[in-house]
């Protein structure tokens, strides 16, 4: 399969749209961008069209996808909220939606199984981006988009790399320029508080763009517990055949839980403290460095052969979030034998991206 790549600027956009909408009617999966990563879509009431999403990527069926929507009040065609649920939701889509926010929410029937897992929740989300809401809205349907690269690979924002994900693969890449915001949506699940007094629960499945500080303006934000080691054996067997979840604590109940996962093809490490690091004899290391500082331990620790930063000298998150995935791949490509990370702030967008540097690493 030859792979094209259609930009969608100023005059190409219609064109562009035009192309996504007409594969997507055939039951076709096309990337498309987000302002969070570039997703891979396909009509998500379509289950055949679906499986070519998980086959192209390589994913396991255990872990379910997040659907798409084209405007606020889609979510009710696909999700069973009740009048009291719907209090919060409405909350939270006031606050987030468009944007980088997904919600777990009890699905209704229409949403075929593969989409879920098999589980009886799905996620949702209205992307902010132009294009991605364009062809939304030109589709017509809700668009189960997981990140348009290989499973548990560094994920795409722009679409030079999804083309090194997928290239042959599939038939279709929108180009819609650099994703703004770098990191995949934040995820929660939403559920009544135990009394009408009391707030109402977000279980944050995923950090991501909307922080945990916005989140507690509209309900109590709870931490999921560390996947037990069933979910790690599932991720290593990675054949979606052969792996099951039974619920409860070993299901994987939104994307992005695994504990391995975003990681470049060169290994990477996440120290605790810089002196934790001992460099093997003949091995070339690079350095993702936060800002560049000798102050924060790393930059003088070593004679690292390749040094990248998230945000040179400045020390802003939103910059290193940005930065994170497409520093990564540039280390990755550069040839050395391994890539040892610094930590950033663990304090907004900090947590998002301290998450994916410890599912990427080796320890």
């Amino acid at each position: 399969m030859e792979t094209e790549i259609v930009y969608a600027e100023d005059e190409m956009a219609n064109e562009a749209i035009s192309k996504a909408v007409r594969l997507l009617e055939d039951g076709e999966v096309v990337a498309l961008p987000t302002e969070t990563v570039y997703g891979l879509g396909a009509n998500a009431l379509d289950a055949d069209a679906v499986a070519k999403v998980f086959e192209a990527k390589g994913r396991p069926s255990f872990d379910p996808l997040i659907i798409h929507l084209s405007t606020r009040e889609e979510i009710h065609e696909y999700c069973d909220i009740s009048p009291e649920l719907n209090v919060v939701v409405q909350q939270l889509i006031q606050a987030f939606w468009p944007g980088p926010l997904t919600m777990v929410l009890p699905k209704k029937d229409i949403i075929p199984e593969i989409v879920t897992s098999g589980l009886s929740t799905v996620a949702v989300r209205m992307s902010d981006h132009p294009i991605m809401q364009d062809i939304c809205k030109a589709f017509g349907k809700p668009i189960a988009a997981p990140s348009a690269n290989q499973f548990g690979k560094i994920s795409p924002t722009s679409a030079g790399a999804v083309l090194k994900e997928l290239d042959g693969k599939i038939p279709l890449i929108v180009d819609g320029g650099a994703c703004n915001a770098g990191l995949e949506s934040t995820i929660v699940r939403v559920e009544l508080g135990e009394t009408s007094e009391d707030k109402p629960n977000l279980h944050l499945l995923r950090a991501g763009p909307v922080v945990k500080e916005d989140l507690q303006k509209i309900g109590k934000v709870i931490r999921p517990k560390k996947l037990t080691e069933r979910a790690r054996k599932l991720l290593k067997e990675k054949q979606a055949e052969e792996a099951g979840c039974d619920g409860g604590e070993n299901s994987v109940e939104a994307p992005g839980m695994l504990e391995s996962h975003y990681a470049p093809n060169t290994p990477l490490y996440l120290f605790d403290k810089p002196g934790d690091f001992v460099p093997e004899e003949g091995k070339r290391y690079a350095l993702l460095s936060y800002r560049g500082q000798a102050k924060d331990g790393y930059m003088e620790l070593y004679d690292w052969d390749v040094i990248e930063e998230l945000t040179p000298g400045k020390g802003k998150l939103g910059e290193a979030s940005v930065r994170l995935f497409h520093v990564l791949r540039m280390l990755d490509e550069s040839g050395v034998d391994a890539i040892v990370a610094e930590p950033v702030a663990e304090t907004g967008l900090g947590v998002a991206i301290n998450d994916r540097l410890r599912r990427a690493s080796q320890r």
